[in-house]
């Protein structure tokens, strides 16, 4: 569906202007620009206020992005207003491309022991510039809740065949029907339900039932390998940030299977790299027959979880379904001896086992470590640097963090106390400064894209009416997050859809901990790489002030946004925010990459602008 409103203006002009027309006018704006810079660099008698000089510098600034417009809209008038030349759509054999995963060419440059199945940009080379393609069969997923539960087979790289042959546990939790794959919550894991499951859970760590989890201190989940999500289904509608993060897969992957029911989910996994989460990130870790070996490489994968998990945090492993014969006090001692010498160095306790789940707790004293006997596992040196994919330490991380607060003494709200900011080293009134900026953004986003997307009742033609909550958007993508305003400012007017909240690999270290520690799904990120998931994985995209910071880095906005269109679903809308220049630039490139694009001007007396853009759905 392409929208009427965003079709593109256009300009009546008679006969084609001279180039000399051109060549003069160009002169005159670059000669402008040159008696401002000149006004604004000279020598003053002092008499001259700080204000004017600002004003001098604004007024220049402004003019000089204007003249780059100005250019651009010349040069297209004088090539008889074409349009610039659209990237060519990729072969079918990259229909489910994900850029950085190749197995191939990591074993090639000498990748091994795992780590070829990790994530290697360095290796990645971008052969060419193409539109990914949806499948000849794809369809707009179903509106939520409808398509957290039901999704279209064509959407996801997986066959019937493959699907018949996953496994019973599989066959439980999913249903084939036809061209549609079904997920049921009342079955899958080894309890009747997964609703079951998460109650045992919550009375395995003293709590009446999952709903009281978020009393507890539990506010984000960490689920390792995470099946097809049922576990995070659940619990969102408890409103429980449950994260999935699974290694790259071919076909039948759990996180493009997550992703298209609307659920949290990235490609990630810990074989020889750190997690993209700075340390102390989640209340809970969850592993449910996830396949890992946890004493193998003398417990560095327990190191890895101890570092983002949260002092008084929680590890909950349910072992495989097929175990050894025996008493369940032989099954407790054969997994319980696997990571118990681990775990009593990283200071955890045993706090419960029933059946076949085990459920540590992380010390939320740090003085613990202090008292250990005898320990192989040493404290990190030095303060916590940016965890961004660096490779793993044999040490303990976090244990002098001024975050390093119990989740059970944290404030049961979802925001932060003033005290709280403070050890993020963000001063209250600038955070909420910036949240009252998000919340006003917010309302006119819906001003302006009502009934297109966060609607009240938004109907494609044909569509019997929707039923509530009626959103056609189910996840977004904060591309530069801050301080998570954006994801704030849309609980607050109660719409149903989850942000994934990135902040730049670069960035303060405050900044991604002040999300995590909200509840908030966050991850650091380097937009001069690709992000870490499958394409189509998400409703729309949001950026502010993004294109400008780039534009220092290394990066190419033209593969920056074939990038987004990459992860866009089709249909799906871009927001970008930025300066003047910025926005005419991206127009330009939006173009190339055939999506139908708007600049708003906010009228406020900046020169800030809109970028309202949606991908088309390409039909085969």
């Amino acid at each position: 569906m392409r929208s009427s409103w965003l079709k593109k203006q256009s300009f009546i002009i008679g006969h084609k202007p001279p180039l000399s027309w051109l060549i003069l006018c160009l002169i005159s704006i670059l000669a402008l620009i040159a008696v401002l810079s000149s006004s604004s660099s000279s020598n003053t008698d002092g008499s001259a206020s700080r204000t004017a000089e600002s004003l001098i510098y604004t007024n220049y600034r402004r003019i000089k992005e204007q003249a780059a417009v100005d250019y651009l809209e010349l040069r297209s008038v004088s090539s008889g207003g074409a349009r610039q030349k659209e990237v060519v759509l990729c072969g079918k054999e990259r229909e489910n491309f994900v850029p950085c995963h190749n197995v191939s060419a990591n074993l090639i440059s000498g990748f091994k022991d795992g780590e070829e199945f990790d994530r290697h940009c360095e290796v990645y080379k971008v052969s060419e510039r193409c539109l990914v393609r949806p499948p000849k069969e794809y369809k707009t997923p179903l509106r939520w809740p409808s398509g957290r539960d039901v999704i279209w087979s064509a959407n996801v790289k997986i066959t019937k065949d493959q699907f018949l042959s996953s496994g019973s546990m599989t066959k439980r939790l999913m249903l084939l029907e036809e061209n549609q794959i079904a997920f049921h919550s009342q079955d899958g894991f080894i309890f009747n339900s997964v609703k079951d499951y998460a109650r045992q859970l919550a009375e395995m760590i003293g709590l009446g039932s999952d709903i009281e989890l978020p009393q507890a201190g539990i506010r984000n989940i960490l689920d390792i390998n995470c099946g097809f999500g049922s576990f995070g289904a659940h619990l969102l509608s408890l409103k429980i940030m449950v994260v999935c993060i699974a290694a790259y897969e071919a076909t039948g992957s759990q996180v493009q299977l997550s992703l298209e029911r609307g659920l949290p989910a990235m490609i990630g996994n810990f074989i020889s790299r750190q997690l993209p989460y700075p340390s102390l990130s989640y209340d809970m870790v969850h592993c449910a027959q996830c396949g890992i070996m946890w004493d193998e490489k003398d417990g560095l994968f327990l190191i890895e979880v101890d570092r983002v998990l949260k002092p008084g945090g929680y590890f909950v492993l349910t072992s495989p379904t097929r175990r050894p014969q025996g008493s369940s006090k032989e099954k407790k001692r054969i997994m319980s001896n696997a990571v118990e010498g681990f775990t009593q160095q990283l200071c955890w306790t045993l706090v419960a086992q029933q059946d076949e789940t085990f459920v540590w707790q992380k010390t939320p004293d740090v003085e613990c470590y202090a008292s250990r006997k005898q320990s192989t596992i040493q404290l990190c040196e030095g303060e916590d640097t940016q965890s961004y994919y660096r490779h793993l330490v044999p040490c303990i991380s976090g244990t002098s963090s001024k975050r390093w607060i119990a989740i059970q003494n944290r404030s049961s709200e979802s925001g932060l106390s003033s005290a709280e900011l403070k050890i993020h080293g963000v001063q209250p009134e600038e955070f909420y400064e910036d949240l009252q900026h998000w919340r006003t953004a917010v309302n006119n986003y819906w001003s302006l894209l009502t009934p297109l997307i966060f609607s009240d009742h938004p109907k494609r033609l044909g569509d019997e009416d929707p039923f509530p909550p009626y959103n056609m958007v189910r996840n977004v993508m904060d591309m530069s997050a801050n301080f998570g305003g954006l994801n704030a400012a849309l609980l607050e007017e109660k719409k149903s859809v989850w942000v994934m909240n990135v902040v730049s690999s670069t960035a303060s270290n405050a900044l991604l901990p002040l999300i995590l520690d909200r509840g908030f799904a966050g991850v650091m990120h380097d937009w001069c790489e690709p992000f870490p998931t499958y394409p189509r994985t998400y409703d729309l995209l949001h950026a502010d002030g993004l294109l400008s910071h780039l534009s220092s880095e290394r990066c190419s906005t033209i593969d920056l946004f074939l990038e987004m269109d990459r992860i866009l679903r089709p249909e799906g809308w871009v927001i970008l925010s930025d300066t003047m220049g910025a926005i005419e630039m991206a127009r330009m490139v939006a173009t190339q990459v055939r999506w139908e694009a708007r600049v708003i001007d906010l009228q406020n007396g900046s020169d800030q602008r809109l970028l309202i853009c949606q991908k088309p759905f390409v039909k085969k």
